[in-house]
């Protein structure tokens, strides 16, 4: 299956995109790729070798004639999302990624394809490797853990890096020129109940809904996209006076747009009418509302086994209401840059069962304090409903500066080589180029990137004219690095 990716152009970048897939390579499970990445650098002899956090950072010189250009750091991110269909069989941690060719895209089977970040670092294998491409200095820095918390980021100490121009590879439309991103914080809400026994002459169903699109939390929470943990709320507080509520999980990733949840709740057998009534109420309400957006949504009930435990009506009510006040999507549109996104929040995972509720959110900001304003108001929906709130993975925001030396080249060098202008923007998904900063405040720095659709998600694809594209712009970048 992924002969076909093997005969792409670049044929460099794609044969090492393949060869890092078959590496399994979670965020925090980045053992294989770590040492992966390793032996790379080790088997062409250039300096290679570890951070404390376990960064990898592999130097190459400069070819001849570029010794007195400003030397650069070429970076891009190790890990990658791992999130498959329910349907499909599949084991992360000890398959590759099968991939196919569908038109101008490279597509996986049922799971994420791992292009976030791994064009990247493809990317920078093949220029490592080449012995054709000019270039000046280069430190190769490929960072784990940023899908789940940036850790590698900022771990990474100063004085490590000998570059004075960062080249971020993680942007996802290749006609943007990347200048800040969102910083972000994980909103985390807690709560215990007692279990109390199922009543005699019930039933118990499960309500399932999958099929939702998905997507990336930050670039893609503007689309009005549907959280599969909002709308089975809906759906449970649509009958919750016909059942009680058992347990549910929904959402798996703190950075992607839930698609799938399910719930099991049990039902008197006298409410059955009235609880499936609701039920398909609510769920062609839905179907209707989305139908643009969500054409292969599916909404599902059937009946199971009847658990030993629910939630009491009290708990029941206080986490519906919950879930229904706590704020998804955007919060607040930049006033300052059209069409961009300022801050937001991703009601993203939410587990309730054992007596522990758990809801999980990903807020997001390019403002601190509009960030600020976020979680407080998520703390003030979920402390009135009695649950304690902890916070983690605070990571900055990366501030534009439109006075970028290195911004100017790579501008230039757009219009020059695709006759056109490139769309010069801040975005909404949280880049490392913030936290690489405050240890390296004078870097300049920039992101760019091939196109690349769905990510964190089983519909993620990459262009294949689009690689190509930035290939070619890539090359012309290292050529025209600034003297020192």
């Amino acid at each position: 299956m992924n002969k076909a990716i093997r005969n792409l152009e670049p044929n460099r970048l794609w044969n090492n995109f393949a060869d890092l897939n078959a590496v399994p390579r979670a965020s925090k499970k980045e053992e294989q790729v770590i040492e992966f990445i390793k032996n790379f650098g080790k088997n062409l002899s250039l300096e290679t070798f570890e951070d404390d956090v376990r960064n990898i950072i592999i130097r190459k010189p400069a070819t001849s004639g570029m010794e007195n250009r400003k030397g650069i750091v070429l970076q891009s991110h190790i890990d990658m999302v791992h999130q498959k269909n329910n349907d499909t069989d599949f084991d992360f941690a000890t398959q590759g990624i099968e991939m196919y060719v569908e038109g101008d895209w490279v597509h996986a089977n049922g799971t994420t394809l791992g292009a976030d970040n791994g064009l990247g670092v493809a990317t920078i294998m093949a220029i490592l490797e080449s012995d054709t491409i000019a270039h000046p200095a280069i430190d190769a820095l490929f960072t784990i853990d940023e899908e789940t918390g940036m850790t590698g980021a900022l771990g990474l100490k100063g004085g490590i890096l000998q570059g004075e121009i960062l080249l971020n590879l993680d942007t996802e439309e290749d006609d943007e020129i990347g200048v800040g991103c969102a910083g972000g914080v994980d909103v985390t809400a807690s709560k215990n109940y007692l279990p109390i026994p199922s009543s005699n002459n019930t039933n118990a169903y499960k309500i399932t809904i999958k099929g939702l699109q998905g997507g990336h939390s930050g670039m893609e929470i503007q689309l009005g996209l549907g959280n599969a943990n909002k709308l089975m709320n809906r759906i449970l507080s649509e009958v919750n006076d016909n059942c009680s509520l058992s347990s549910l999980l929904g959402g798996s990733l703190r950075n992607a747009i839930p698609r799938e949840s399910n719930a099991i709740v049990v039902v008197a057998i006298n409410n059955e009418t009235d609880f499936l009534a609701g039920f398909e109420k609510m769920k062609n309400e839905i179907k209707n509302e989305f139908h643009h957006l969500e054409s292969a949504i599916n909404i599902s009930v059937k009946k199971v086994a009847v658990p030993e435990t629910v939630l009491s009506i009290e708990d029941q009510n206080q986490f519906f209401k919950a879930v229904y006040a706590t704020h998804n999507g955007v919060f607040r549109m930049s006033p300052a840059i059209e069409n961009l996104v300022e801050t937001s929040n991703n009601i993203a995972k939410i587990a309730v069962n054992n007596g522990i509720i758990k809801i999980e959110c990903l807020t997001r900001s390019s403002v601190d304090s509009s960030k600020e304003n976020m979680v407080n108001t998520l703390t003030a929906v979920f402390e009135l409903a009695g649950f304690a709130v902890s916070f983690s993975g605070d990571y900055p925001g990366w501030a534009p500066n439109m006075d970028s030396a290195i911004l100017k080249v790579l501008a230039i060098l757009y219009e020059k080589i695709n006759g056109e202008k490139a769309n010069i923007a801040a975005c909404h998904a949280g880049l490392e180029c913030g936290i690489l900063g405050t240890n390296y405040p004078g870097m300049d720095m920039i992101s760019f990137g091939p196109t690349i659709k769905g990510a964190h998600s089983p519909d993620e694809r990459a262009s294949i004219s689009s690689t190509q594209k930035f290939w070619k712009f890539i090359k012309e970048i290292l050529k025209e690095i600034p003297v020192k």
